[in-house]
């Protein structure tokens, strides 16, 4: 049985750029809030998108931890009924 569905119809990262994903999480929590929940120094000192998206790309682990906390931004607004 094949799937009508394109492959990344379910991943909501699916289309985003990191871009969009750091705007959305800075505009949601706050950089304050958002450098508490990822203690990492793009988000801590003199935070903006343009430093954190040149730290992101270039860290794996890092951008592991943005998209997780994004989807988990993204189950709560659903269960909040955002």
């Amino acid at each position: 049985m094949t799937s009508l569905l394109p492959p990344q119809a379910r991943n909501p990262l699916h289309g985003l750029t990191l871009e969009t994903i750091v705007t959305r999480l800075a505009d949601f929590y706050g950089w304050d809030d958002l450098g508490q929940r990822i203690p990492i120094r793009c988000f801590t000192h003199d935070p903006s998108v343009g430093s954190s998206l040149k730290f992101l790309r270039k860290t794996p682990w890092a951008r592991e931890k943005v998209e997780s906390l994004y989807l988990f931004m993204l189950r709560d607004q659903k269960r909040q009924g955002f």
